[in-house]
């Protein structure tokens, strides 16, 4: 069974930083582009973040310079390491692969 399941929101202050974690299970991460979305209140879901299979990334433009996707593959696990956090970063954010995407973990961003 797939499953990926998100960890690291809360509530932060602008200007603040926090991690975003993903143990997947069922699956590989070594073997799968790995990505962040995330779907702010009212709003679609927005892409933010892929690491491909060569570990190669890519950012929203929006987070470029301010977010970091990174996998552990003996963890079997993705994380996002989100620093100068803005309002606008408030959302749910899910890691997905492939058509599999986790139950999310919200973050907030409070003035």
């Amino acid at each position: 069974e797939v499953q990926l399941v998100e960890s690291g929101g809360g509530l932060v202050q602008v200007g603040g930083s926090l991690r975003l974690s993903c143990v997947v299970s069922g699956f590989r991460v070594s073997d799968y582009d790995m990505r962040w979305h995330r779907q702010a209140p009212g709003k679609g879901v927005e892409w933010v973040s892929t690491t491909d299979w060569r570990d190669q990334t890519s950012y929203k433009d929006s987070v470029k310079g301010r977010f970091t996707i990174s996998r552990d593959n003996a963890k079997n696990s993705l994380y996002l390491q989100m620093n100068d956090l803005k309002i606008e970063d408030t959302a749910m954010y899910y890691c997905a692969a492939g058509e599999w995407r986790g139950q999310g973990t919200q973050v907030t961003v409070s003035s």
